[in-house]
């Protein structure tokens, strides 16, 4: 199985690029998107899907804001949005996707805000989907979290750490949701699997960052602890363009 992630900030403009030519190749089984930015309705039948695949959409109720969507060759059992707060769930942060032996979490968590204003926000968010994720493993059911986290977990996962103390996404209060995931039953298979390596998955816009490649790996996948054994691989695909992300791509068989 092969689950692609990928913040496309804005499927208008991916599609205008022809950024998502590649997906037609690599054929990940699902891609999930984030910040898609817009409703299906707004895009002709020819942009709105990719050849062999179904989609399903889930858009913010305010137009051209957040939202998220996934494309799928393997069919799941079910698919469900929202995590069950009207204020989180109007903004189309969350699609679920149900297999056999996992749930599948495509999810763009929220963005700190100028001068750190939706931090508040975000660790309430960050604070309602563990308690979804623990009554899943309550359960005794494994989940796969993806999509853009917009937090980086340690100074290994920027640039510049020491410039970034005080902003969102390198905030202590930020980070420390992630160390709480993880010990919740969580792994970040990425840095399971390369516990040294220096990669980024986004790149601010400003200041050529990306040819310098002064990045932030904000984008992860999280794992309960039993699949780990199952995961062959965790791809950051940073040859990709198209967005000031870049897709990662994990193989689990």
């Amino acid at each position: 199985m092969k689950i692609t992630t990928w913040n496309v900030n804005g499927y208008r403009a991916v599609v205008k690029k022809q950024a998502l030519d590649w997906v037609k190749d690599y054929q990940p089984d699902v891609l999930c998107l984030q910040e898609i930015k817009g409703r299906p309705e707004q895009f002709p039948e020819e942009q709105r899907e990719i050849p062999g695949y179904q989609s399903f959409w889930n858009p913010a109720a305010r137009p051209g804001y957040s939202g998220t969507a996934v494309f799928y060759r393997v069919e799941p059992q079910e698919i469900t949005t929202g995590i069950g707060v009207e204020e989180f769930d109007a903004e189309g942060r969350v699609i679920r996707l149900r297999y056999p032996d996992y749930f599948l979490y495509n999810v763009y968590f929220p963005n700190g805000g100028e001068e750190n204003q939706r931090v508040p926000f975000k660790l309430e968010f960050y604070a309602r989907l563990l308690d979804v994720i623990d009554e899943h493993h309550q359960k005794g059911e494994n989940v796969i979290i993806t999509g853009d986290f917009n937090t980086a977990h340690n100074e290994i996962d920027l640039a510049r750490p020491k410039e970034n103390e005080k902003n969102t996404g390198f905030l202590p209060e930020e980070r420390v949701w992630i160390d709480k995931y993880l010990a919740h039953g969580l792994v970040d298979v990425f840095r399971h699997l390369y516990p040294n390596a220096v990669r980024y998955t986004w790149w601010t816009y400003r200041m050529h960052a990306r040819e310098k490649n002064i990045g932030w790996r904000l984008d992860y996948f999280l794992v309960s602890e039993s699949l780990v054994p199952r995961v062959d691989d965790v791809i950051i695909m940073d040859e990709i363009m198209g967005s000031d992300h870049c897709p990662v791509t994990l193989i689990i068989h």
